[in-house]
C-alpha cells in the first residue's frame, strides 16, 4: 500500500473513530438515564408492595426529596396516581398500578440490554479501528523513513 493511500485511509479512520466516540458517549448517557429510571421504578414498585400491607388511616412517613420526609395518613390504600408521561397522570387501583410499573420495568430492562449491546458493538468497532490506525501509522512512518 502506498503512503498516500495509507494517509487517506488514516483520515477516514480518524473521522470514523470520532463518530464512534460520540456514539459511545451518547449510548453511555442513555444507559445512565435508563439505569436511573429503573432505580426510580424499582423504588416505586417496592413502595407499592409496602402500601399493599397498609390499612386505611395508617400513619406513614413519605419521602419528599432532599432526605426530607412528611408524615401522612393514608386515606385510600387502593388508589394510586400513576404518571403516564408528558405531565399526564391517571388514578389506578393498587393492583393496576403495580402491573403498569412492572410492565415499564420490563420495557426499560429491554431498552437497557439493547443500549448495552449497541455500546459493546461500538466498542468493538473502536478497538478494531484503533488497531488498524496503529498499523497504518506504522506503514506511513516506514514510508517516510
Amino acid at each position: 500500500m502506498t503512503t498516500n493511500s495509507s494517509q487517506e485511509e488514516l483520515r477516514k479512520l480518524s473521522v470514523e473513530m470520532r463518530y464512534l466516540e460520540q456514539t459511545a458517549t451518547a449510548l453511555q448517557q442513555r444507559i445512565s438515564m435508563v439505569n436511573a429510571t429503573l432505580t426510580d421504578l424499582a423504588y416505586a414498585n417496592a413502595t407499592l408492595d409496602g402500601l399493599e400491607k397498609e390499612k386505611e388511616n395508617a400513619e406513614m412517613i413519605v419521602p419528599i426529596g432532599g432526605s426530607s420526609y412528611v408524615q401522612v395518613k393514608l386515606v385510600n390504600p387502593d388508589k394510586v396516581i400513576v404518571g403516564l408521561g408528558a405531565g399526564v397522570s391517571v388514578e389506578k387501583t393498587l393492583t393496576d398500578a403495580k402491573t403498569t410499573l412492572k410492565e415499564r420495568l420490563v420495557e426499560l430492562e429491554k431498552a437497557l440490554q439493547s443500549a448495552q449491546t449497541q455500546f459493546n458493538q461500538v466498542a468493538e468497532r473502536m478497538n478494531a479501528g484503533q488497531k488498524r490506525m496503529e498499523s497504518l501509522l506504522a506503514n506511513v512512518r516506514q514510508g517516510n523513513a
